[in-house]
Order: C-alpha cells, then sequence, then structure tokens
C-alpha cells in the first residue's frame, strides 16, 4: 500500500492513493492553511470511524442482518501541548435495519473495536477508544 503525497502551495498537500483517489489535504489558517481541505488529524478520525464502520456493516450483513443505514460519529480529545496527540477517541454507531437487534449490533461493534479495526488497534496503543451505538428502528409498516 503506498499513498504520494504532493505540495500544492501554502500548507494544501494533494494525495493520491494507491487504490486511485486524490484528496487535498490543508493546514488550518493559523500555519498558512485555506481550508481547501481536511485537517491531517481530522483524516485520523475518518481512517477510524470508516474503518470500523466497513467492519459493522460487513459483520451485520454477514449475519444476514437488512442494515439500511449506518452512520459514526468520531470525537477526539487532543493533548494540550506539542505534540498534540489524541488522547480519547469516542465512536457512536447509529444504525437502522428492519431486522437490527442488539445483540447483533453489540457484537459487530465489540469484534470491530477489539479484533477487526486496524486503525483502532494502532490507536489504541496510545489513547483510550470508545465506543457507544443506538439503534434507529425503522418504522414498522401499516
Amino acid at each position: 500500500m503506498q499513498t504520494r503525497i504532493r505540495w500544492a502551495g501554502g500548507m494544501a498537500f494533494d494525495v493520491d492513493t494507491g487504490s486511485g483517489h486524490r484528496l487535498r489535504v490543508d493546514g488550518p489558517p493559523d500555519l498558512g492553511g485555506d481550508n481547501s481541505g481536511p485537517r491531517p488529524m481530522e483524516l485520523l478520525l475518518v481512517a477510524l470511524g470508516s474503518c470500523s464502520a466497513v467492519d459493522v456493516v460487513h459483520i451485520l450483513r454477514k449475519s444476514r442482518a437488512d442494515v439500511e443505514d449506518c452512520e459514526v460519529i468520531v470525537d477526539g480529545t487532543r493533548a494540550d501541548t506539542d505534540p498534540k496527540v489524541f488522547t480519547h477517541i469516542h465512536l457512536e454507531f447509529v444504525l437502522r435495519g428492519q431486522d437490527l437487534r442488539d445483540k447483533l449490533v453489540e457484537r459487530a461493534v465489540a469484534l470491530s473495536a477489539e479484533k477487526y479495526c486496524s486503525a483502532a488497534r494502532m490507536l489504541e496503543q496510545s489513547c483510550k477508544i470508545t465506543h457507544a451505538w443506538r439503534l434507529n428502528r425503522a418504522p414498522e409498516a401499516s
């Protein structure tokens, strides 16, 4: 796996991923950024949340659950001094589906957190990661 990052001027960098996608990353305005892309530390939260979301949806689908929606809200707390690493990250999964059961969702979130999410396994070495989940059940057909 490889990613190529090229300076685009100011504090912006263009990223080409090994899977053929492109995005722009930008530093904060106080360092000369102009808000032309997400901040690098935001992308760490994106990586963690999306890695875990892929796991959870995959596990639920393998269990033949009818997942209609999955949203992950990721909140990160950073240290006050440099390096301003994440000290705590909390992921909240909000899922919807006709036949989703509490035990099934709880198991999927736990398996991602404890076994499958590579991003979580790396980040948990340096910060506390917590998880919560809730179901937004689909309305009953009338």
